[in-house]
């Protein structure tokens, strides 16, 4: 007699799962009630691309900060690093440079400071905190040193790249004369949904990726069941430095300039992008889907305030949103997490959204 099978038992949803379900949900809520509110400007497709387009860097260098951030710890030179690689490729690129030799220069910094810093934060057990806010410090003086003044792009080569865009007919729209407008996406935003689903798959299917999750969640527990704590957290801070180096270069292609404020809190934006989207500063919890739609999360708010005008008058605004919008997150994460600990949700949801923290 041939036995059927049994069906599959559900697993249940991990932290991380949970969490960035979470915050897919809260970007598609708050986009669905713009567009039932401010209507035309955001039901256009062409929205979600300018939203893409301004925000490719940030979502390359929130990757690198949330694999640190998954092992537990923090780099807040970002912001710094980006500034300095579009600063040196500017001047580089004016003074004769091709654009693969200043692709390699902004790779180059991002890994110098990666490799630095993660050596000393990994072998010499210095505070991630301390090292990477020297390293913020340095870098912004750096930036100066490199120049003062700000600099614009003046090689016709990258310009021409710079101007290309990626057209998208089927998601255009037509003009009240039938003309139709296609919507267009910038190169960075192809280079940076390429590294998102690179680190996507590196945290889900290698070894190395399982590792950050393991010292982030116990780094002595790891270290028992044979992780090298330090040299996969020497990886981590690597990979943050290699990725903000290219977030610099992307950044420069989309602004076509560079000043010493260049990327001016980006670190925090990149930070808040990986709460929002489900992060937990305390390691161990992460996603970098979630740290995408974080990022989305944060431009439709500045989507919001500019259109209804809250920007001009009152430019305070966004960061207001900001502030509120990730303290309600960190919350819900601490309401969340400890509602699962305790047994909470056993009466209010399915079984299979009961699991543990992987």
């Amino acid at each position: 007699m041939i036995q059927r099978n049994p069906l599959k038992r559900r697993e249940p949803l991990t932290d991380t799962i949970l969490l960035t379900t979470i915050s897919i949900f809260i970007f598609f809520a708050m986009y669905f009630a713009a567009m039932q509110i401010w209507g035309a400007g955001f039901l256009r497709w062409q929205r979600v691309f300018d939203m893409l387009n301004d925000n490719a860097a940030l979502i390359i260098v929130a990757c690198g900060l949330t694999i640190v951030m998954i092992g537990g710890g923090i780099d807040i030179s970002v912001g710094g690093v980006i500034s300095l690689v579009v600063m040196c490729c500017i001047v580089h690129l004016n003074s004769g440079g091709t654009i693969l030799t200043a692709a390699l220069l902004a790779i180059g910094i991002g890994l110098a400071f990666g490799v630095t810093q993660g050596f000393l934060i990994s072998y010499l057990e210095i505070q991630p905190f301390i090292i990477t806010l020297a390293g913020m410090f340095f870098a912004r003086g750096m930036t100066t040193i490199v120049s003062v003044k700000p600099q614009k792009v003046a090689h016709e080569a990258f310009n021409a790249l710079r101007a290309e865009r990626i057209e998208f007919d089927a998601l255009g729209y037509f003009t009240k004369k039938g003309k139709l407008i296609p919507a267009r996406a910038e190169i960075g935003v192809v280079v940076a949904l390429v590294i998102l689903l690179l680190i996507f798959i590196m945290l889900r299917k290698t070894k190395l990726g399982r590792g950050f999750y393991a010292i982030g969640g116990n780094s002595n527990s790891a270290l028992m069941l044979g992780v090298n704590v330090k040299r996969t957290r020497f990886i981590s801070y690597t990979i943050s430095g290699l990725l903000s180096g290219i977030a610099g270069f992307v950044f420069m292609m989309h602004t076509g300039a560079g000043n010493a404020t260049n990327a001016a809190g980006a670190e925090m934006n990149a930070i808040a992008s990986a709460i929002i989207g489900g992060t937990l500063l305390s390691g161990g919890v992460g996603n970098v889907i979630g740290t995408f739609f974080g990022v989305m999360i944060l431009a439709t708010i500045n989507a919001i305030v500019t259109t209804s005008g809250l920007s001009a008058g009152a430019p305070w605004w966004q960061e207001i949103t900001v502030g509120a919008m990730l303290c309600f997150f960190i919350l819900l994460q601490s309401v969340v997490l400890s509602l699962r600990g305790k047994g909470g949700f056993k009466r209010m949801i399915p079984k299979w959204m009961q699991g543990s923290k992987q």
